[in-house]
Order: structure tokens, then sequence, then C-alpha cells
């Protein structure tokens, strides 16, 4: 399903959003993340098991932490071209940003492959709202830029985004390791195809100007549905 963007950025991305029943993800706006700042500095990740890996501004103290958050961004909103780009959606629930959920593709063009960067307020927490974002991104991935495969990895004791991964049908993948807070960690890593993405594809979720966004990522026109 496509909807119709109500309001136009000159850039693309910022058009882009994903409604399911739940929540929409809607393409990261200065005005979101303005409203998003008062989440971050009362602290999304503010004791142990840690879920980031290093370097991490969410781990600093305010105010340094939400002004990292917010340079981060917007470098990464400005480093998009078809070699590398990373999409910024801030999760909004009855109006209310709640969080965010990102998109990744390296060489996207070449090889199909996405994976997936998330985090929530924690008064949100809870009710499967992970799960439905990391859903609603797929759907973005697979049915609105022609994904191949998606991928997911998370620290060893960052429970709820590994059963979100389980839930969805990812396979291992492997382990590998970094460091959060300096110190080393085993990192389960995690693998959804296309096909096995098609398996549990739902019908209810809904897409906006995603082809407007396809040539800031150097995809051609009318990826596979």
């Amino acid at each position: 399903m496509v909807r119709t963007a109500s309001r136009l950025s000159a850039y693309p991305p910022l058009n882009v959003q994903v409604h399911t029943p739940r929540l929409t993800l809607s393409g990261a706006t200065d005005e979101l993340l303005e409203r998003l700042v008062p989440t971050v500095r009362k602290g999304v990740a503010t004791k142990p098991p840690w879920p980031f890996d290093d370097p991490m501004s969410l781990y600093e103290e305010s105010p340094e932490r939400e002004w990292g958050w917010l340079q981060g961004v917007w470098r990464g909103r400005g480093r998009v071209g078809p070699s590398f780009w990373r999409l910024y959606f801030v999760v909004v629930i009855d109006g209310e940003p709640v969080g965010m959920q990102d998109l990744i593709g390296i060489d996207f063009t070449t090889f199909g492959t996405v994976t997936t960067f998330s985090w929530l307020s924690p008064d949100a927490r809870g009710g499967s709202l992970g799960r439905e974002m990391r859903q609603a991104v797929l759907h973005l991935a697979f049915a609105g830029l022609g994904a191949r495969e998606a991928g997911s990895d998370a620290f060893f004791d960052n429970h709820a985004s590994n059963r979100v991964s389980q839930s969805l049908g990812y396979v291992p993948n492997g382990i590998a390791w970094d460091t959060r807070r300096g110190e080393p960690a085993e990192i389960r890593q995690w693998r959804l195809t296309r096909e096995q993405w098609n398996e549990r594809r739902r019908d209810d979720i809904e897409l906006v100007a995603v082809d407007e966004c396809l040539p800031v990522l150097g995809i051609g026109p009318s990826p596979a549905d």
C-alpha cells in the first residue's frame, strides 16, 4: 500500500514514511528531532546491560549527550549516496515521538543488503513495539527498496533485540565482538532473506514517498515488490 506524503521537504529522504496500525516511521526532520531531545536528555540507556557499541553519544552526560546525538544524525543525513546511506526515522505513536528506527545500506545496488538500528524511550518499551518498528522498516527495505537480505546484530544480553530478530524469522549468522563503554562483549548476528521475509509479509503496512527517494540512494526505479 502506498500513500501520498502530506507535507514535502526539498530533500526526499525526509518525506519517506511507513505506517502500521500502531505507529508511524517518519523521516527525521529537525522538528521531530527537537521533540525527541527531552527523551535523549532524560536517558535512553541508563543501566546495564548496555545495548549500544562504542562510540555512542547516548552514553555521554547531558548536554553533550543530546549535542552528540543531534550531530550524529545531521552528519548521517548528509552522507547519502550509492555506496552508503542511512535513513533515519522517528517513531511516532499517537502523534508523539518515542524513539528512532534507522535503515542502513552499504553498496546496496551491488549487494541488496540492509541493516537496522533502533532505540525506544524507556517509557514506551514493552507491548511488542520494537517488533512493530522492525516489521515496518523491513517492509520499506524489501517492498519499497527491493532489498535481497536484511541483517541485524545485538549484544548477547540484549534479549529484547535478539527476541525480535528470532520472532521475525531471522536465522543465526555467527558472532562478532565489539566494545561497549570500553569493555569487550559478544555480539549475536542475524540474517533474514527476502524469501524468509515473504513468508511473514504483512498486508497492513503503507509506504509514503519512497519512489521519490530512490534516486538519492542510487536505486533504479520500480524495485521488485
